[in-house]
């Protein structure tokens, strides 16, 4: 059996996606439900070997939108000894999470 993959940039971030696989990224400005078309492939495994763009590769990963949500809450502290001077800010960073459908090459 022949395992098929992609290098996908998005976010700022690079992801080895394969068919079936489930991922979280940076927000994306799509609604749940839709479907979603990564243009940015860096690189692909096909029958034939594997091919690796300069900077991309032609082929598209197409992918199911599941969610959009926030992660986890990040407690952020700053404290200053003999200052009395105490901060406390938390943070949830958005994301979408993703079901790869296909890896069109």
């Amino acid at each position: 059996m022949l395992f098929v993959f992609a290098i996908i940039e998005t976010g700022g971030k690079q992801y080895k996606v394969s068919e079936g696989d489930i991922i979280y990224v940076e927000k994306l400005d799509v609604k749940e439900g839709e479907t979603y078309t990564f243009d940015k492939v860096l690189a692909v495994s096909t029958p034939e070997g594997f091919k690796v763009g300069n900077p991309t590769v032609k082929a598209t990963v197409t992918a199911n939108v599941v969610k959009n949500g926030k992660g986890p809450k990040l407690h952020i502290i700053r404290y200053k000894p003999k200052k009395n001077e105490k901060r406390h800010i938390g943070h949830r960073q958005p994301y979408t999470k993703l079901q790869i459908t296909s890896i069109a090459i």
